[in-house]
C-alpha cells in the first residue's frame, strides 16, 4: 500500500498559492462562484471580518438566482439587507 506522500506526487497535486488561511480560500470560493474575480480581494476581506452564517446565506441567495447578471451585486445588496435585519431585531423581554 503506497503512502498518502507518494500518492500526491504520482497525482502532483499542489498547494493552492493563493491560501494561506482559511479565510483566503473562502473569498476566493466566493468569487468564483459568483463569477467575480476582480473583486476577490473584498470577498477574502468580507471572508475574514463578517459573520460566516451572513455570507452562507447571502451565497445561498444569489446561488438560487436562475437570471441575473451581476452576481457580485446581488451578494452585497443581500449581505447589507441581512445585516440592516439582524440590527433591527433586537430581543425584548417583558418585565413582569
Amino acid at each position: 500500500m503506497k503512502s498518502i506522500a507518494d500518492v500526491i506526487k504520482t497525482k502532483g497535486l499542489k498547494k493552492d498559492v493563493r491560501n494561506t488561511y482559511e479565510f483566503q480560500a473562502y473569498g476566493n470560493r466566493i468569487a468564483e462562484e459568483l463569477g467575480d474575480p476582480r473583486h476577490r480581494a473584498l470577498y477574502i476581506k468580507l471572508a475574514k471580518t463578517e459573520k460566516r452564517e451572513l455570507l452562507e446565506q447571502a451565497r445561498m441567495f444569489v446561488v438560487g438566482q436562475e437570471n441575473t447578471s451581476t452576481k457580485g451585486r446581488l451578494f452585497m445588496w443581500k449581505l447589507k439587507e441581512l445585516k440592516k435585519n439582524k440590527v433591527e431585531k433586537p430581543v425584548v423581554e417583558a418585565k413582569v
